[in-house]
């Protein structure tokens, strides 16, 4: 009575762990990402930034200064997280923030000349070192990565 028990729910966990077969995609798209991390991260910590401040200044670099809002948009970075980021980037010389003509509720924030030049010579070494790992994949194959990535986002 006890093995059919136990076969039964072993029947039913194999059932809906089929159903569920997404759970592999969930597991490589965060081991992706952590991998990810461990090669980006210690190139932009080795250039005095974090994460964080090297997404601001790339999102600053070359812009016109924009509102907290939009660069929370185009970060990624969650306005609580943003706050803290801005007031080290400001401390470090990097970032201005003027009060909006347009809209005095907000500041627009933007890179000073030695934040341009922190992008300038930052922004392009970075690039380099994500292509020297991307250029291992064929074009063709970036370009389903691409559309996978989307269709994944798309579902959300």
């Amino acid at each position: 009575m006890l093995l059919v028990r136990i076969r039964t729910i072993l029947v039913l966990i194999s059932t809906l762990y089929m159903k569920m077969n997404f759970l592999p995609i969930l597991r490589n798209l965060v081991s992706t990402y952590q991998a990810f991390e461990r090669y980006s991260a210690p190139h932009i910590k080795a250039m005095g930034l974090t994460t964080t401040q090297f997404d601001v200044v790339a999102t600053l670099g070359n812009q016109l200064p924009m509102t907290c809002k939009e660069l929370g948009d185009k970060t990624l970075v969650t306005k609580g997280t943003l706050t803290g980021v801005l007031e080290r980037l400001e401390a470090k010389g990097l970032i201005t923030r003027q009060t909006n003509i347009e809209d005095a509720r907000s500041q627009l924030i933007g890179l000073t000349q030695e934040g341009q030049a922190i992008f300038e010579k930052v922004f392009p070494e970075h690039l380099e070192h994500l292509n020297a790992a991307f250029k291992k994949l064929p074009p063709k194959e970036l370009k389903r990565l691409e559309e996978s990535l989307k269709l994944l986002k798309d579902i959300f």
